[in-house]
């Protein structure tokens, strides 16, 4: 039976993309031990050497679709980083990793579940890593600035970019609470510590604006108005987490200081303890030697 004139042929290209797509499908709901060529073919309503002339097998579409989906996120998360405050680069991470999440869940699926030779780089520990690299670059600067050592901002980013990411394959079938308030929390415990959380943290709306700005635009543009009062909150906000750091640094100077006091202080009470038991110990020893004389006075031989 020939196919009707009705239906266009698809191109290679076409054709290529079409299969890329539907595989994506495939790996995000099977993996890729679940999913066959003659699965991806039969979706496409094409034969199995189809697949192999674009792909040269299961392996190749699977590298395609994974180096798609890295370069993807890792975008999201370089244009994050480009923001000038570490409060905001923070922030606008965390919110475009879970961006990303929301608009590509199958994708992101597709990371963290396989872990497959065919991806070649392309795990989700590569990816992680891949991302840490670029974070540890913002860390080692701001580590300089505050008097840290900066050797230890590739540690650092590490724990940072891994404590996103599991939250992020967590929020991926939860998605509660919404987006913002998962990436709030994130950077509440990312930039004030347990001892210092807030208890109802919220993304800055310079941040929100950014994200906002990620979503199709709304049929009125934003005036030249909003725009200058945007930016004016924007350096407020950035003057507000100024001027917390330099509380931040002062507490902890002092918290320093009182410590030292506390340490010299244990120190000397320490040392009169030491001179106390000297004493007692030669005063204990002139009674000894006291009493041995007396006791050859009493009993002469």
């Amino acid at each position: 039976m020939t196919e009707p004139r009705s239906r266009r042929r698809m191109s290679g290209s076409e054709r290529r993309e079409q299969l890329i797509q539907i595989s994506r499908t495939l790996f995000a709901e099977k993996g890729f031990d679940g999913t066959s060529i003659e699965e991806i073919a039969a979706t496409a309503q094409v034969s199995k050497p189809v697949v192999y002339e674009h792909f040269g097998g299961k392996e190749g579409v699977y590298a395609v679709v994974v180096d798609r989906e890295m370069q993807k996120l890792l975008g999201m998360i370089t244009e994050a980083l480009a923001a000038s405050h570490s409060l905001i680069k923070l922030e606008r991470a965390a919110l475009a990793l879970l961006r990303y999440i929301e608009e590509s869940s199958e994708g992101f699926r597709i990371l963290v579940r396989d872990s497959h030779a065919a991806s070649g780089t392309g795990t989700f520990a590569s990816l992680i890593s891949e991302i840490a690299s670029q974070v540890e670059d913002v860390l080692a600067d701001e580590f300089a600035a505050r008097g840290y050592d900066p050797k230890l901002a590739p540690m650092y980013a590490q724990m940072l970019v891994g404590m996103v990411a599991l939250t992020g394959q967590w929020w991926l079938d939860v998605r509660k609470p919404g987006r913002e308030e998962v990436a709030a929390h994130l950077v509440n415990l990312a930039w004030n510590g347990l001892t210092g959380l807030n208890p109802n943290p919220t993304i800055t709306a310079t941040s929100r604006a950014v994200t906002n700005a990620a979503k199709p635009p709304p049929p009125r543009q934003t005036s030249e108005k909003e725009l200058r009062e945007l930016e004016k909150a924007r350096e407020k906000e950035l003057k507000e987490a100024e001027k917390v750091r330099q509380r931040e640094l002062k507490e902890a100077e002092k918290a320093r200081v009182r410590e030292l006091k506390e340490r010299e202080r244990l120190l000397k009470e320490a040392e009169k303890a030491r001179e106390r038991e000297e004493k007692i110990r030669q005063r204990e020893a002139r009674l000894a030697e006291r009493a041995a004389r007396l006791e050859q006075v009493d009993h002469p031989e």
